[in-house]
């Protein structure tokens, strides 16, 4: 599977696909089809919240589609940001059985 390049929140594209400017849907009216507050689906949506599995199969069931999709693309932008961040140089475990040998 090839990384995508900068992969979207979850939330962005609900905000883009479901939550329209017009007030088509809303936000309060999408998180009570969902059973879920619009406190925690307003953090989804603004990127502030990742997709739990619960939400990710109630997504599902209200959208189409399915709750691995959602997951998916959780996981996806959780690995890019990840990727960005500087951390120490870490050794194969392979590596650090030699030198003790």
């Amino acid at each position: 599977m090839t990384r995508m390049y900068n992969p979207p929140h979850p939330g962005e594209v609900l905000q883009d696909t479901v939550l329209r400017d017009d007030g088509d849907l809303t936000v309060t009216e999408l998180a009570k089809a969902l059973g879920v507050s619009r406190v925690a689906l307003s953090r989804v949506v603004n990127g502030r919240a990742a997709i739990s599995a619960e939400l990710a199969i109630r997504l599902a069931a209200a959208l189409g589609g399915s709750a691995e999709s959602w997951l998916q693309m959780q996981a996806s932008y959780d690995l890019w940001q990840a990727r960005k961040k500087r951390r120490p140089k870490i050794k194969p475990l392979r590596e650090l059985d030699r030198s003790a040998a």
